[in-house]
């Protein structure tokens, strides 16, 4: 079974995993669809009646949502904790957080919505976006991640239309720092080049529905040859995350007017900034002379110099 969104799984498939202190109803909301029936009612119970969880005793939760204490303690590790006692623990520490912080809800665009309208909305849930797939984030996956790609010698990004873009600015940002990377969109060129990876390279998979074929099939070989698997993606169970030696799962609202990625690109975009500024904090005596060569505005290209 895949290893859930907020864990992080080493080659040798140990679970590296450590629970949130923040975001766990969010990953109860996320996981819904994913759990078992019962799991199912155990989470719908919750979600309503968060407030009230807090000191119950694990009989009275399986009671109450109709199922027993076992399918509650097996509910609990779904959704990444230890156990109930570790579940109670974390939802008392997200309760106490001011609901101030995490109040406005993601708004829908609609047909005829002003421009007014649609400018608050679309800031609105890129800023949500952001917001919540912090929540779900571990700083110790991320350190992980950044020690692969910064021992990595070659570096692909591999993603298809919207997340092509997103491997396009990861690539921009990483050749920065002196990183042999490319970004590939064409299937063909992808599957190449990941047949072409070792044990010491690195593949970073850009996908939001973590479905898409051709992304899967390159990460796919870019495991069988033994390199490191980085995947971008949506929370939840999908089947590119099967393949990924780090899994870093965001969230974004699902609009009626989708006609292309919004929110979800600026989450997968941040999630490449993280990286990134991971990276050049913990390389910076190697990368400071990269990045003052490839600074695209030097005091000599000013326009204010030469007039």
């Amino acid at each position: 079974m895949e290893a859930p969104c907020w864990q992080w799984r080493s080659r040798h498939g140990e679970d590296k995993g450590e629970s949130s202190v923040t975001g766990l109803l969010l990953r109860v909301e996320q996981m819904l669809e994913y759990l078992s029936p019962a799991e199912r009612r155990i989470a719908e119970y919750i979600l309503k009646n968060s407030g009230s969880i807090v000191g119950q005793p694990v009989a009275a939760l399986a009671e109450h949502s109709g199922s027993n204490k076992a399918t509650v303690i097996r509910f609990c590790k779904a959704v990444g904790c230890n156990g109930y006692r570790d579940f109670t623990f974390q939802l008392a520490a997200e309760l106490a957080i001011s609901k101030s912080e995490y109040d406005s809800e993601y708004t829908d665009i609609n047909i005829g919505d002003s421009a007014d309208t649609i400018l608050k909305n679309v800031c609105l849930n890129s800023v949500k976006a952001i917001e919540e797939s912090c929540s779900l984030l571990k700083s110790r996956e991320i350190e992980k991640a950044v020690e692969l790609l910064i021992d990595a010698p070659r570096i692909d990004f591999y993603g298809i239309g919207a997340s092509w873009i997103v491997a396009q600015d990861a690539q921009y940002k990483f050749m920065r720092i002196n990183k042999n990377c490319t970004a590939y969109a064409d299937p063909h060129l992808q599957m190449t080049s990941a047949s072409n990876l070792s044990e010491k390279d690195a593949a970073v998979a850009i996908s939001w529905s973590g479905e898409t074929r051709d992304v899967i099939d390159a990460a796919r070989q870019a495991k069988e040859n033994g390199a490191t698997v980085i995947a971008i993606t949506k929370c939840g169970k999908n089947h590119l995350s099967e393949f990924a030696d780090v899994v870093f799962s965001l969230v974004s609202p699902e609009t009626s007017i989708r006609c292309s990625a919004m929110s979800s690109r600026i989450a997968q975009m941040t999630m490449i900034d993280i990286l990134f500024s991971c990276m050049v904090s913990m390389d910076y005596q190697r990368v400071r002379p990269c990045l003052e060569r490839t600074r695209p505005i030097g005091p000599s290209k000013r326009l204010d110099q030469d007039f």
